[in-house]
């Protein structure tokens, strides 16, 4: 594979380019050249509203204008060379920046931003389905909007007009490419999540793919490619092992295309030689794009051509060095109308929105992973040692509070804490609730479980898991401990043991006294391994190292003071015992409520819902983090003219 060798810094104007304004010019990196093929596609997963791109990461800073620029290119280079392109978008377009979330209603601007970009196949993902109003939205909004592409093949709602259940989309989609005339049978499934609000219904996959639509439609032999779409994992999934399983049982040799999501991370699994599955990352870090060749169109003469597609595969960052490398574009060439004028109506939308006023300003980055805990950079011991200990300083009676990791779903830089990195860090809604006076030989017990320490075991958390089939992005931060006798899903728990074992990942960023170095890779990124080796990432990267964080963390607040006894002299004191009180208050984040209510009850100590209460009037953890930024005086900001 030939790789385009480059300076290893590009001078980029910000006059002459489609990315937001404020976002960092990227920085140039050896890069892998695009697998080009009879059959194009383009992916996008797990975008949670991140379309402005990246502000603080030069190697992810193109939005989603500079998305539509692209694809146009593409489009075009498919329709000069008789080849084909198609869009893809396998959900989680919601939640987790300030575009989405900080509007009202949510997606005021957003949703409208999306939709300007051509897709031909969409499907939902969880973080559509878990508030009624979101789901409503997406129904009356989003569906209507892609109208043709949007399957929901397992999917219903309760419609908001009539209140009958009804498919939120068409169950599947069949239609032939413009230029190589292929034909094309898409589905759209989602995982079969549980946790969705109660005017949507979640069919589970094992159950649809038994319907008679979907026995008709894998039956068809007049079709060249079943491409099948979901916010499902691509590896040791279930629900596209079904669906697999039931193609080849109907249609044993038509080629096969998964794309999925999700997991947030990259990857490309191989079923066979005819079937092969893309997952695309997350935050609009990744553009996926791949390629199949060698598939027939039903004509009698190219039959022979399906015995041996060639499937291939590139992950892409998002930023506008690749992106112009790739379309065979420059500043001045790149930029189409309709790109244009989406990246200004994200613009707009965060100035109104007010995305950029700072509630202060971080002393220097805390990581989620790439660095270990605890440790003064890190999040994690940020928060439970003087984010949670401050906001609960006002109790008088000793309390345990706990969070689980994946409350906090991104790094904090060093600089400006704005809205919307209230919304990056944490987007999530949960309450803070207490259960009162628990036995503190119990609830000094219920961490050690949350993190499956030691000998203690849940196992009955493992049933939960499968009923209630939680959000994994919540539940805990990425690459977290994964233990499959506990809370976590099989297989989302396998994708993030892949994570660790095969993908080095985050930030776009050089570190502090890098050196620039024309023989190595000098951006820090994704250095994939997939099923098809280690040549998927279209940046030559320079690995970066990670560290595993716990499930959930804890503070003790106003617990009594240690008493001291003199030693080896008159001014030398030592611990004679460290006072624990009898009873203690547990504060927690409500997502984590199952767990905790099912550990206590493991130990001894059974609680039920009614025996809860909010704390903080239902704040969230983001009203923590953002009420304590705004008081500190260490994170305040410095004085236009001390900068």
């Amino acid at each position: 594979m030939s790789f385009a060798r480059v300076p290893l810094l590009l001078a980029l104007l910000h006059a002459v380019t489609a990315e937001q304004p404020s976002a960092p010019s990227p920085i140039a990196a050896p890069l892998r050249e695009l697998p080009w093929g009879q059959l194009n596609f383009l992916h996008t997963t797990d975008t949670h509203g991140w379309h402005g791109g990246h502000l603080q990461e030069a190697q992810y800073s193109a939005d989603w204008g500079d998305y539509i620029s692209f694809a146009h290119h593409l489009h075009k280079r498919a329709d000069d060379d008789g080849s084909d392109l198609l869009v893809v978008d396998t959900g989680d377009r919601v939640e987790g920046n300030g575009l989405y979330d900080a509007s009202n209603p949510k997606g005021k601007y957003d949703l409208d931003i999306v939709k300007q970009q051509s897709i031909d196949v969409l499907t939902v993902g969880n973080h559509e389905l878990y508030q009624r109003n979101t789901s409503d939205r997406e129904f009356n909004k989003v569906v209507p909007d892609f109208k043709n592409s949007y399957i929901a093949s397992n999917l219903d709602i309760y419609n908001p007009k009539n209140g009958e259940r009804t498919p939120m989309a068409q169950r599947f989609r069949k239609f032939t490419t413009k230029n190589q005339g292929i034909r094309v049978i898409a589905f759209g499934f989602i995982f079969n999540f549980q946790g969705n609000a109660n005017n949507t219904v979640v069919q589970p996959v094992e159950e649809a793919i038994k319907e008679q639509w979907f026995k008709d439609a894998i039956d068809d032999k007049e079709v060249d490619l079943f491409l099948v779409a979901g916010h499902v994992p691509v590896r040791d999934s279930p629900e596209f092992d079904a669906v697999y399983k039931a193609i080849r049982d109907s249609n044993w040799d038509t080629p096969i295309v998964f794309f999925g999501g999700h997991t947030h991370i990259r990857d490309y699994r191989k079923f066979e030689k005819k079937a092969w599955a893309l997952e695309s990352g997350r935050y609009m870090e990744t553009l996926g794009f791949l390629s199949i060749s060698g598939l027939g169109t039903g004509k009698k003469d190219e039959v022979e051509a399906a015995a041996s597609p060639d499937y291939k595969r590139l992950y892409i960052d998002n930023n506008l060095y690749s992106l112009y490398h790739h379309s065979g574009k420059n500043a001045s060439t790149f930029d189409t109308e309709l790109g244009k004028n989406v990246t200004k109506a994200i613009h707009e939308a965060r100035k109104k929105l007010k995305l950029d006023h700072a509630y202060g300003c971080a002393p220097h980055d805390y990581w989620l992973s790439r660095t270990p805990y605890p440790s003064d950079d890190s999040i994690l011991t940020w928060l439970e040692n003087q984010v949670i200990p401050d906001t609960f300083n006002f109790t008088k009676i000793p309390s345990i509070i706990l969070t689980n990791s994946g409350a906090i779903r991104f790094d904090i830089f060093k600089g400006p804490f704005t809205i919307d990195s209230t919304f990056l860090v944490s987007p999530f809604t949960s309450g803070l609730r207490t259960i009162k006076d628990v036995p503190y030989s119990a609830a000094s017990k219920v961490l050690q479980l949350l993190n499956n320490e030691g000998q203690i075991l849940l196992p009955d958390l493992a049933a939960v898991s499968q009923t209630d089939r939680v959000d994994l992005d919540q539940l805990r931060a990425p690459f977290a401990p994964v233990n499959e006798d506990t809370f976590f899903h099989a297989h989302t728990s396998h994708a993030h043991d892949l994570a660790l074992e095969h993908h080095q990942t985050f930030l776009g960023r050089k570190k502090d006294g890098d050196k620039d170095k024309d023989d190595t890779p000098q951006v820090p990124g994704y250095t994939t391994k997939d099923d098809a080796g280690t040549d998927g990432d279209d940046t030559i990267h320079q690995p970066i190292k990670f560290y595993q964080v716990p499930n959930c963390i804890s503070s003790n607040v106003s617990f009594p003071a240690p008493e001291y006894a003199a030693a080896y002299g008159p001014v030398n004191f030592r611990p004679v015992h460290i006072s624990t009180p009898e009873k203690v208050d547990i504060i927690y984040n409500e997502f984590i409520e199952n767990w905790i209510l099912l550990a206590l009850e493991y130990l001894g100590e059974k609680r039920e819902k009614k025996d809860t209460s909010a704390v903080l009037e239902g704040k969230s953890m983001t009203d923590v983090i953002s009420d304590w930024i705004k008081k500190s005086p260490d994170w305040a900001c410095p004085k236009e003219k001390d900068v």
